[in-house]
């Protein structure tokens, strides 16, 4: 899965309302009375406004995450990267997005897709942790 576009922050409010009652898959019936409060997607979606951009993805190697091509990535480079994260890096610079796993000294960038095959580092790639990913926006 490749990197096709970053996009910095641009912090600014959007508040929507956000109902009190959870939405069953079946007949819906939203009304005015049941708004819980508002909402704003950046405060849900953002925790370091400073450390965090938008990656847009392309490719289908992490589609057992739920990652599809398209689909824009939020991205936290304040978080330290840990085994288990899906994280954008830098592999001999070539941007890339995969869980990161890291046993017994070894580090390999592992897809969600079993037509791909793990990365793994080695000390002569040059490879870096651009940030840790913590939502996925995807469309229906």
């Amino acid at each position: 899965m490749k990197i096709k576009s970053i996009h910095p922050v641009k912090k600014s409010k959007a508040e929507l309302p956000l109902y009190l009652e959870s939405i069953k898959a079946g007949f819906p019936s939203p009304a005015d009375d049941f708004i819980d409060k508002k909402l704003d997607l950046n405060d849900l979606l953002i925790k370091h406004p400073v450390a965090t951009f938008f990656v847009r993805v392309s490719g289908d190697s992490m589609l057992g995450a739920g990652i599809h091509s398209g689909d824009i990535l939020v991205v936290d480079r304040a978080l330290e990267a840990v085994n288990d994260n899906i994280v954008v890096a830098v592999i001999n610079s070539e941007l890339t997005v995969k869980r990161l796993r890291t046993t017994r000294g070894k580090v390999v960038l592992m897809p969600e897709n079993s037509n791909y095959k793990p990365i793994e580092i080695s000390e002569n790639d040059d490879f870096s942790i651009w940030g840790v990913v913590t939502s996925v926006i995807h469309k229906v």
